[in-house]
């Protein structure tokens, strides 16, 4: 009796030990969130000056040329000639250009084609009604929907910058027991709403206007200086609530 006992212990426990090593949906989405940020250029185990690691971010000289030439190419075309259908396919046609470099180098096709689609769809709305102004309007959609992201989840007290960062680091939503990064995390996660948000104040008025020199150039530099800008504090302060000793020790233990 004892014999068969112990030889169907094992048995029993292997199940068991089965269902505990499957990674949960916490640990799947932690991986995708780490995989992706680190395609990007954000890994936390790297100690790489803040301004080389948002260079990495937005991509060098070609993904500041791909966020520029194609509104750029846009203002000055119909600026210059009032021609609207020029102006849009010379905006798509860099975008394309764009594209067909990314795929000649081999980049992810998704990441390739992203900038192509979004500049088609960003099209579609002016070639429909006939106002210039209408290329900006997904802009805006965008920022909208970003900055309500942010905003709600910080005064849900799920703020998404420490989302992302707890499981960029390896330490998913431990986070929230601590008080001084669930403070910093709120207020960088109203700090990139209140980015989204001030875009659309900034430049609404320019839109409602008519003035598409203007709205066009305050869309350049609200974008990639901004951005960047931001994006280098959010690391500086996010990297000061992980010691590097503790991000090596969280990312070896995830």
């Amino acid at each position: 009796m004892n014999t068969s006992d112990a030889s169907a212990a094992p048995d029993s426990q292997d199940p068991n030990d089965a269902e505990e090593q499957e990674p949960s949906a916490s640990d799947l989405v932690g991986a995708a969130i780490g995989s992706a940020a680190r395609r990007a250029g954000l890994d936390p185990e790297k100690d790489a000056p803040a301004g080389q690691i948002v260079w990495q971010v937005i991509g060098g000289w070609r993904g500041v040329a791909e966020s520029v030439l194609p509104v750029l190419a846009f203002i000055i075309t119909f600026t210059a000639t009032q021609n609207l259908l020029l102006a849009l396919a010379l905006s798509v046609g860099a975008a394309a250009v764009f594209t067909l470099i990314r795929l000649l180098t081999k980049s992810p096709p998704v990441a390739a084609l992203s900038g192509l689609v979004a500049a088609v769809v960003a099209a579609g709305l002016p070639l429909f009604t006939g106002r210039a102004e209408d290329q900006f309007v997904i802009g805006f959609i965008t920022n909208i929907a970003y900055g309500s992201a942010f905003l709600i989840s910080a005064f849900v007290r799920w703020p998404l910058i420490g989302v992302l960062v707890g499981f960029l680091v390896g330490e998913g939503l431990e986070w929230r027991s601590d008080r001084r990064k669930r403070r910093t995390f709120f207020w960088l996660t109203v700090a990139w709403a209140v980015l989204f948000f001030a875009r659309l104040t900034v430049q609404l008025p320019f839109y409602f206007a008519g003035d598409v020199a203007t709205l066009g150039t305050v869309k350049i530099i609200m974008g990639i200086p901004f951005f960047a800008t931001l994006l280098a504090g959010t690391w500086i302060l996010s990297r000061r609530l992980y010691p590097r000793e503790s991000r090596l020790d969280q990312a070896s233990a995830s």
